[in-house]
């Protein structure tokens, strides 16, 4: 039987579990007075049996098919010829390659040796079995917990309190998931940066100030196994980051206190679904939209002037990106003011305040959580964004503070790091994984700042 009718089978037989266990909570019950002799609802009943025909089937299901391709390729290692079973590792593995290609049907027949076929006949052979054998086993699991939980249905049975344990118990295991997934994360960046600094010394990286990962073809060029300071990086992506919020927050921030204390109703329903549409925008979209457009009229507008601006530049890029992010800002601002409770409003008015002192020395402070939490979000985004940078700032990792020339930001560097067929054992490689360990860094300290910001405010205030 074929996975997804497999699981549809075991849907099948969790909704006829749920009617017969609610079935039989009536039926234990009609002698007693009705279903106010239960201790629980009759639901209860029915979604107890529903779970345990479900649950530890699906769990059987889960390590089965996790393992099963495994436990099979050992199957058929294990009879292979001992000439092939016996090779090296590496050539084992090209071996094991071309058997689940043949099994995939990426390879013709009569490419390969008569050997390698039959280890791919016997696999999925045993492939079949296996599927027979769960289906089996899958089905008599969930039968034999219907009937389990049918017999043990009375009156007296705590249906309630167990399916609440084992709803707790899931809720712990989803937050449990998220957080060792956190950690899973954390750790391998962290893996990965540590054999990057074997390599190359923390100082260097932290103070270095040239970026050039790859490697010299010359022995002559700037070092011959490549520069890694990250300031350079750093400072690009504070720079262009740094622009993207002077504008997105004044901008953002201001329409939102428009949009929930001035603007009235008919407009306010229209306002902010436009404003909204630019954070559905794509970012390619964005960033051609700064190399077309904001990038030359910068440029233009530069040589008027008298200054010299590059082609591409952190400005453009930066208030592209804050043209992006004033969404984020305008939406979270305007829903943590209207959540500002109108008595303080009242009461700020009847005391003589006008509109505007009122918002200033009321609305505001009381809303300041939430519009920190907001400007944080988008300083998130703004770091973490890559198409509006290569597009419009470029890849050059220049020490620059100056607007008007090309830098290149952390996560940039990431992706081009990363792109193509890489060696994880080069310092090039690794560098990406030290600056992802950086950049961590950094938003952990910008989240430890507003969670300071906050905490003194709520002090303050409460």
């Amino acid at each position: 039987m074929a996975p997804f009718h497999l699981l549809l089978t075991l849907c099948v037989l969790a909704i006829a579990g749920f009617f017969i266990g609610r079935s039989k909570s009536f039926a234990v019950c009609s002698a007693q007075g009705g279903p106010r002799a239960l201790h629980s609802r009759p639901i209860y009943y029915g979604i107890l049996t529903a779970i345990w025909c479900a649950v530890p089937a699906l769990i059987v299901f889960s390590f089965w098919y996790f393992f099963q391709s495994t436990i099979i390729m050992d199957l058929v290692i294990a009879d292979l010829p001992d000439p092939i079973r016996f090779l090296p590792e590496d050539r084992l593995n090209l071996v094991v390659n071309d058997i689940k290609n043949i099994v995939a049907g990426n390879i013709v027949a009569g490419n390969i040796s008569p050997a390698i076929q039959a280890a791919a006949d016997h696999y999925k052979s045993l492939e079949k079995t296996a599927q027979v054998a769960l289906s089996v086993i899958i089905t008599a699991m969930a039968i034999i917990a219907i009937a389990g939980v049918y017999l043990k249905i009375t009156p007296t049975l705590r249906a309630r309190n167990y399916v609440e344990k084992i709803i707790e118990g899931l809720l712990i295991a989803c937050t449990s998931l998220a957080v060792f997934t956190t950690i899973g994360i954390v750790a391998s960046v962290f893996y990965e940066a540590i054999r990057f600094f074997k390599i190359v010394p923390v100082y260097k990286f932290l103070f270095g100030l040239q970026w050039s990962p790859q490697m010299a073809i010359h022995a002559e060029q700037i070092g011959s196994s490549g520069a890694f300071g990250a300031i350079p990086v750093i400072l690009g992506t504070m720079l262009i980051a740094g622009i993207a919020m002077c504008v997105a927050v004044p901008v953002g921030l201001m329409a939102a206190i428009y949009l929930a204390e001035y603007a009235n109703k008919n407009f306010r329903n229209i306002a902010k679904p436009l404003l909204e549409i630019l954070a559905g925008i794509p970012t390619v979209v964005y960033g051609f939209f700064a190399a077309l457009v904001v990038a030359p009229a910068i440029r233009d507008a530069g040589g008027i002037l008298g200054f010299s601006v590059s082609s591409e530049s952190a400005l453009a890029a930066g208030i592209v990106m804050g043209i992006m992010i004033i969404p984020f800002v305008s939406s979270l601002s305007d829903d943590v003011i209207n959540a500002v409770p109108q008595s303080l409003r009242d009461g700020a008015l009847s005391l003589g305040s006008t509109r505007s002192e009122t918002i200033t020395n009321v609305v505001l402070p009381a809303a300041l959580p939430g519009i920190v939490g907001g400007v944080l979000l988008a300083v998130s985004r703004a770091i973490g964004e890559t198409m509006i940078v290569v597009m419009a700032a470029g890849l050059s990792a220049n020490l620059t503070v100056n607007p008007f020339q090309a830098v290149t930001t952390v996560t940039v560097q990431i992706v081009t790091l990363l792109v193509g067929d890489q060696e994880f054992d080069s310092a090039k490689t690794l560098a990406a994984f030290a600056l992802g360990l950086l950049l961590f860094v950094i938003t952990l300290a910008l989240n430890v700042v507003a969670l300071i910001v906050v905490r003194k405010y709520r002090e303050h205030y409460e």
